[in-house]
C-alpha cells in the first residue's frame, strides 16, 4: 500500500459494491472483499492495483481470519464501506430459520463485526470514516422482507448507538449511514426463498428504480459533505414518515401494492 488513504469496501465485486470502487479509486488505495471469486478475479483487471480478499460474511471464523490479516498488512484504514448483503423474497410464515439466520448473519453480524474489529485501524492517524449501506426496509416494514427489514434495522439502531459512543469518546472516526430504496443491483437477483434457494417471482415495488451509479455517486457526495445520514429517494422517506405517523394507512397501501407469494 502506498501513503495515499486506504479504502475497504464488502460486496465489491458487483452492483454497489463495484460502484463505489469505481468512484473512489482516483482518490483510495483499495480494498475489495466479496465472497464471488469469479467476481474478485473480474476485478484483478479493472484495480489491477487493489488487494483482494475472498470471504464469506456469513462465515464468523473466516470473517475473524480477514480481520487478523488486515492488521498485520494495513498500518491504517481511512474508509470502510460496509456494503454486502442479501435479501429474501418469501413469507414469514414459510421462510426457514437458516434463511433468516443467513440474512442476519451478512446484513448484521458481519457489518458489526468487521466494524469493531478493524476500529483500532480507522482510529489510527487522525481518524477514518465509516459508511453503512443501510435501507429504508429498517425502517418500515415490507411484505415479504422480514428478515431483511429485521436485520436493516438492527443495522440501523446498532450503528446510531456507536455513533453516540464515539462521539462521547472523542473519537475522531466519522460515520455515515445510507438509506437506499429500490436498486437495481445484483442482491435482488439471488433473493432467497423460503427454503434457501432462489426467488423466482419478482419483486414488488414502488417509486423509481434507481441504478447502482446513481446510488455511488450520491454516496461519494455526501462522503465530501461529511454527512451522517443520506436519504437519497424522497418517496421512499416520506413513506417511512408515512408509517411512523398513520401506521394503520401505511400497512393498508403497502398491502395493495406488494404481491404476497408462498
Amino acid at each position: 500500500m502506498t501513503a495515499r488513504p486506504v479504502a475497504l469496501i464488502t460486496g465489491a465485486a458487483s452492483g454497489l459494491g463495484l460502484e463505489l470502487a469505481r468512484a473512489l479509486r482516483g482518490e483510495f488505495e483499495l480494498v475489495l472483499v466479496d465472497v464471488n471469486a469469479d467476481g474478485l478475479h473480474a476485478c484483478a483487471a479493472e484495480f489491477p492495483d487493489a488487494a483482494r480478499y475472498l470471504c464469506d460474511l456469513a462465515d464468523s471464523e473466516a470473517l475473524q481470519s480477514l480481520i487478523e490479516q488486515l492488521h498485520m498488512q494495513l498500518p491504517r484504514l481511512d474508509l470502510l464501506v460496509n456494503n454486502a448483503g442479501i435479501t429474501h423474497r418469501s413469507l414469514s410464515r414459510v421462510t426457514a430459520d437458516e434463511v433468516l439466520q443467513r440474512v442476519m448473519a451478512v446484513d448484521y453480524f458481519a457489518p458489526v463485526q468487521l466494524t469493531q474489529g478493524l476500529l483500532p485501524l480507522l482510529e489510527a492517524d487522525g481518524g477514518g470514516q465509516i459508511i453503512t449501506i443501510g435501507s429504508m426496509a429498517g425502517w418500515m416494514p415490507v411484505i415479504e422482507r422480514a428478515g431483511y427489514c429485521a436485520a436493516k434495522s438492527a443495522l440501523h439502531q446498532y450503528f446510531e448507538v456507536l455513533r453516540a459512543e464515539l462521539a462521547c469518546a472523542a473519537s475522531p472516526v466519522r460515520l455515515l449511514q445510507v438509506y437506499p430504496s429500490f436498486l437495481d443491483t445484483p442482491i435482488e437477483h439471488h433473493a432467497l426463498d423460503g427454503s434457501g434457494g432462489i426467488a423466482r417471482h419478482p419483486r414488488s415495488m414502488v417509486g423509481k428504480m434507481r441504478s447502482s451509479s446513481w446510488m455511488a455517486q450520491r454516496i461519494v457526495a455526501a462522503l465530501a459533505g461529511e454527512k451522517e445520514r443520506l436519504f437519497p429517494d424522497r418517496f421512499t422517506y416520506f413513506a417511512s414518515v408515512l408509517y411512523r405517523l398513520a401506521p394503520g394507512l401505511y400497512q393498508r397501501l403497502m398491502q395493495r401494492r406488494f404481491a404476497v407469494k408462498d
